[in-house]
């Protein structure tokens, strides 16, 4: 008779085996180079702010489409197209992307009016 072996542990050890792209890289600096190390420090300024003004959108978004008045997301819309145009002029979101976003708000302001 073979002997029954006990249940091996698959249970991973951190978080970042089982969702490694979620945890940074651990060295964002390897740059030999002078303007190479420019490089990586714009590119990350670029993309936190890239990340916030895709966020502040994002939030205003949800934020209109919550509204149940006509008038006030008449209000609103303007102001939200504006932030997605920009998005789409910053090259943060494609300018089709921008096109149906605006276009999804302006027919739900529409039918609440």
């Amino acid at each position: 008779m073979a002997k029954k072996q006990g249940k091996k542990n698959l249970e991973p050890s951190s978080k970042s085996e089982i969702f490694p792209y979620l945890c940074p890289p651990k060295n964002l600096d390897m740059a030999n180079h002078k303007a190479t190390k420019k490089d990586v420090r714009q590119s990350a300024t670029r993309r936190d702010r890239n990340r916030y003004y895709g966020k502040t959108t994002r939030n205003a978004i949800r934020d209109l489409q919550a509204i149940k008045t006509g008038k006030e997301a008449g209000e609103q819309l303007p102001t939200v197209e504006s932030m997605i145009d920009k998005l789409a002029k910053r090259g943060v979101i494609h300018k089709n992307k921008a096109a149906n976003l605006k276009s999804k708000l302006a027919k739900k302001v529409k039918a609440l009016a």
